[in-house]
């Protein structure tokens, strides 16, 4: 027998319903799917030692601290920033020093990001910068001191260089911790100069100190005149002893001179 209509249009929307809750189904695991993905694409990983600058839309908006972080494709972008000390290797610079000298400088630099929102923002290439700052800098420094001063006073040379560039990148965000000069390069006509200078001072001191010996030992051998002389057998008994002295060597021959205390004392006696 057929079945009746209701049936029929009953069973119909039974597999229209069957159908619609398959396809909402469906789109609801493709939605979570695609949510998901999107959630993966935008987390971004932050190290310990870097820090994360945000920007929506063009506009800066926060820091991003070390963990992960979401950032929303499209809409917004991030640039990560190392917080960790670098050092900067100065290259050798030519500079002249306040006496006409020229030399060749070459240092060192050591410096941190403190502000990475400042670092990124008010300077294109904070490296890049703080490089070319230092080696301005140094050249100037050199140039305002002599020759004799930049090799005695390294250490206060490279602390003014250091202020100098602190002061400056501030504003961008760096702390510079150091600065050292590792090298300073003299023409050989100067190292050859600097070392006869060097020779003549030793000389010169060599001859004070010989000088100064003499003089000492004059003063005492005036002073052991004077002891022997004003003490009666005090001559003699010297005498004696460096007869003593000498002979101790067998192979020593000692012509003794009588002296003239002992001729006094035989005079005395003959008196007598």
């Amino acid at each position: 027998m057929p079945l009746p209509i209701s049936l029929v249009r009953l069973g119909r929307l039974t597999g229209v319903k069957l159908i619609l809750k398959n396809k909402i189904k469906f789109m609801e695991v493709t939605i979570g799917v695609i949510v998901l993905v999107l959630i993966l694409s935008s987390l971004r990983q932050v190290n310990q030692y870097q820090r994360g600058i945000l920007f929506t839309m063009g506009r800066f908006t926060k820091t991003l601290e070390p963990g992960w972080r979401l950032v929303i494709p499209i809409f917004q972008g991030y640039q990560k920033v190392d917080m960790r000390v670098k050092a900067v290797d100065v290259p050798d610079q030519k500079a002249i020093t306040k006496d006409n000298v020229s030399v060749i400088v070459n240092a060192v630099l050591y410096y941190k990001v403190f502000d990475a929102a400042k670092a990124v923002i008010e300077v294109e290439n904070f490296y890049y910068a703080i490089s070319q700052y230092a080696q301005t800098t140094m050249r100037n420094i050199v140039g305002e001191v002599t020759l004799d001063e930049l090799l005695a006073n390294r250490e206060k040379i490279a602390d003014r260089i250091r202020e100098i560039v602190d002061i400056e990148t501030d504003a961008w965000g760096l702390k510079v911790n150091n600065v050292e000069l590792k090298d300073i390069s003299l023409p050989p006509t100067m190292e050859r100069t600097i070392a006869k200078q060097a020779e003549a001072e030793r000389e010169k001191r060599a001859v004070i100190i010989n000088s100064e010996g003499e003089v000492a030992a004059a003063e005492n051998m005036a002073k052991a005149a004077q002891t022997l002389s004003s003490v009666p057998g005090a001559l003699h008994l010297r005498t004696l002893q460096s007869i003593n002295d000498i002979s101790s060597d067998q192979s020593n021959t000692v012509v003794f001179a009588i002296p003239v205390e002992a001729l006094r004392a035989l005079e005395g006696l003959s008196k007598k």
